[in-house]
């Protein structure tokens, strides 16, 4: 692949003979040809800016000068047929530079031509000229947001993107898979070497274990880490199939989600939480309420039964009632369609938590290391939809909800939280526990003219599990 870069200062370009760049042009697996604009004006003093047309500040480098030049470089052969020919622009006002652009330029470009600008500029017309001519394409380029003196600065920082990416310039091609903005599509993971304590740092331990498949997650779910942190764009690039269920588990953390079973070239969410104090939500809750809570009732439970509850318990106006009460919390999550996927409502005793219990709250319970609780915050109904059941959002609702009720029990000295599910329910008892709940007893619970038996189970009000 061959280089050339066009400057008034070609001495600041001096770079690209340092280091592996400099190697592989040296050793012949890239040719880099640095040229100074200047050798193509004709005046006493190698003019190659004037005035700019219609006024204004600054000088504007003429479309002559650089048009006599940029000829020579288009005018090389190359030694093949019909070569691609790529002429590179910074500019302020260019597309973003991605390592995307920098891989397809490294595979598929023969020839590429930077015009390093100065002052206010490239005549406009330079662009237009050469991007109407079949065999040339014209790249305008940014690094970022914001304005630099010239273009040498960007000239450097794409030869070296590109000029590694070439077979041969790089001497272990598994290190571009790992490194940040590669194929796997991540930052990477933060690096370590000897001294193992330096200033009273060190080095993680698990890197020093000897363990190569702990080692090999803990940078995967460092790089995962740093991707969601940094750069939640690239997360929400990524494609489900490209990782593993640790892998969604990791970006759970960090607010991403996928389906349980996302399709393939599915991208993750990051839900939005929302407190329901709108009445007219109340028909979207219960929507979702309808849809979910058959889910959760024990086969035997006649659909006559399960109709009646919903239409006295889950309706319209029963979700306005709750969303007008002081004492039900409903917390909701919504996708990026600003669809509600999950929900939850908790009823909260009058006073301070030592009133009598409701809807079959037991009075009292017994925590595992025998301590006595007393009447609590029921979770009265805590349900996703089953699209995204053992996706992990079901932790970010519970935090959304503990959280909301934390907001309504600060003078209260140790409040709790407590919740009732059908015995056969393994499912469900499987995730309570998983968000820090223990069983504390058990109790009846009617549906229709059916006595269902319930487990019951708690939980401290904090937001850790």
């Amino acid at each position: 692949m061959r280089f050339d870069i066009f400057s008034v200062f070609p001495a600041y370009l001096n770079a690209l003979k340092l280091s592996l760049v400099g190697k592989a042009s040296a050793g012949g697996a890239i040719d880099i040809a640095v040229h100074d604009l200047r050798d193509w004006t004709e005046d006493r003093h190698r003019t190659v800016d004037d005035t700019p047309v219609g006024g204004g500040a600054g000088m504007v480098m003429r479309a002559d000068i650089w048009g006599k030049a940029l000829d020579t470089a288009f005018d090389i052969d190359l030694g093949r047929e019909n070569p691609r020919r790529v002429l590179a622009i910074p500019t302020p006002a260019g597309s973003p530079l991605t390592q995307e652009i920098c891989i397809d330029l490294a595979r598929n470009c023969d020839q590429l031509v930077i015009a390093c600008g100065r002052y206010e500029g490239i005549d406009g017309r330079v662009a237009t000229h050469y991007a109407s001519r079949a065999e040339i394409e014209v790249f305008e380029f940014s690094l970022g947001d914001y304005v630099l003196n010239g273009g040498e600065v960007a000239a450097l920082a794409l030869v070296e993107a590109v000029a590694r990416l070439v077979p041969g310039v790089i001497g272990n091609p598994e290190s571009l898979v790992e490194e940040s903005h590669g194929s796997a599509g991540l930052l990477e993971y933060p690096t370590y070497t000897r001294p193992l304590d330096w200033r009273g740092e060190s080095v993680p331990q698990i890197l020093t274990s000897g363990d190569h498949g702990r080692v090999g997650r803990w940078r995967r779910d460092e790089a995962l880490r740093r991707t969601a942190l940094r750069r939640p764009d690239m997360i929400a690039a990524l494609d489900a199939h490209q990782l593993d269920r640790r892998d969604r588990a990791t970006l759970g953390q960090h607010g991403w989600y996928w389906r349980a079973q996302p399709a393939a070239g599915e991208h993750p969410i990051r839900p939005v939480l929302e407190i329901a104090d709108d009445p007219r939500l109340a028909c979207v809750y219960a929507e979702l309420a309808a849809r979910t809570f058959p889910d959760a009732c024990p086969p035997s439970l006649a659909d006559a039964d399960v109709r009646a509850f919903i239409a006295q318990h889950l309706s319209d106006e029963a979700f306005a009632a709750h969303i007008t009460s002081p004492r039900r919390v409903i917390v909701g999550l919504r996708d990026e369609e600003c669809r509600l996927i999950a929900y939850s409502l908790s009823v909260i005793p009058e006073g301070n938590g030592a009133a009598g219990a409701e809807d079959g709250a037991p009075v009292d319970a017994v925590l595992s290391d025998g301590e006595r609780i007393g009447p609590l915050i029921e979770l009265s109904k805590f349900y996703l939809d089953q699209e995204w059941r053992g996706s992990g959002l079901g932790g970010m609702l519970m935090t959304g909800t503990l959280r909301a009720l934390s907001a309504h029990t600060r003078e209260w000295e140790r409040p709790y939280i407590w919740l009732g599910t059908n015995a056969g329910n393994k499912r469900a008892q499987g995730l309570y526990s998983k968000l820090g709940f223990e069983l504390v007893g058990r109790r009846q619970f009617m549906v229709g003219e059916q006595n269902n038996h319930d487990v019951v189970m708690a939980r401290t009000l904090d937001v850790s599990y």
